[in-house]
């Protein structure tokens, strides 16, 4: 590369790799792993879904099967009432946990457990106690009553609600502990001096802790919806989408059509969860951004 000056002088810019410092080009080197890794398992995957979804044939065929419109109602129930509970649950458990007790710090270690372990074993083990013939559940209801249980995920009302409690109790833990540690950021000081006014629990809550959490809880609260949406484990471990497939969610409908052999609908089904992501995302962006 040359630089013309005025008149016929030129000045010769130095090749890139005399520009690279030896640090640099070791730096470089270690990157292009990593990129092709990206690039293999993540641009192409993505890529190829989104190619195969292509076609408009594959969204009209979802519009006419029944199945993906429960899906989609699902999913907003799941969403609506899933995230709700649960954040305010946390909210009310980050006010309890953030209590300086001896016995209370034993208690968090258990009550984070559910999150702690992996999904498998902990919704399953969920799964086998609601069994309606040799489940833990039924056989507790059966000794007080002396009458059988209800069949708990053969009921797709009730197997969806089963479903949005088991992601509630899992996913709970993470939640109660971003929204104590948010908690544990505020000045005590202004407790303190709440305290000499006479101001009743609520009205702390109220004029403290709310205000000073707000941001905090709002932004958890869209994550989690990112999150939610993408919640595959809680639905498919427990109710496998069933019975009669009314309790699946766009993100275990994928599952149903690749069991199906229809590769392309499996595509398109996640390709339909997208205009719900991306405005999660762009508020959730742009509040961090603030």
């Amino acid at each position: 590369m040359a630089i013309t000056l005025s008149g016929s002088d030129t000045i010769s810019a130095p090749p890139l790799s005399a520009r690279l410092t030896t640090q640099q080009v070791w730096g470089i080197l270690l990157i292009v792993p990593y990129l092709l890794v990206f690039l293999a398992f993540v641009v192409y995957p993505v890529g190829y879904g989104l190619w195969l979804a292509r076609n408009p044939a594959n969204y009209v065929a979802l519009y006419n099967d029944p199945i993906f419109a429960r899906a989609a109602v699902n999913t907003l129930i799941f969403l609506v009432i899933g995230i709700n509970v649960k954040m305010l649950i946390a909210l009310f458990l980050s006010g309890f946990f953030a209590q300086q007790r001896p016995w209370i710090k034993w208690l968090s270690v258990i009550f984070i457990l559910p999150w702690a372990v992996p999904s498998i074993p902990t919704i399953l083990s969920v799964r086998f106690m609601l069994n309606p013939e040799w489940g833990m559940v039924n056989h507790f209801i059966f000794s007080l009553t002396g009458d059988d249980g209800p069949n708990w995920l053969n009921d797709p009302t009730v197997a969806l609600t089963m479903a949005i409690a088991v992601h509630i109790w899992k996913s709970l833990p993470f939640w109660t502990l971003i929204l104590l540690t948010g908690r544990l950021a505020i000045p005590q000081d202004l407790y303190e001096a709440s305290e000499v006014d006479g101001a009743s629990p609520w009205q702390k809550f109220r004029f403290i802790t709310w205000p000073s959490m707000q941001m905090l809880y709002v932004t958890c609260t869209l994550l989690s919806m990112i999150w939610t949406l993408g919640d595959f484990n809680s639905v498919y471990l427990l109710t496998g989408g069933g019975p009669a497939d009314l309790t699946h969610v766009l993100s275990t409908l994928g599952i149903r059509y690749l069991r199906l052999d229809q590769l392309s609908l499996a595509m398109a089904s996640i390709v339909c969860a997208i205009p719900l992501v991306l405005p999660l995302m762009y508020f959730m962006m742009k509040r961090l951004s603030r």
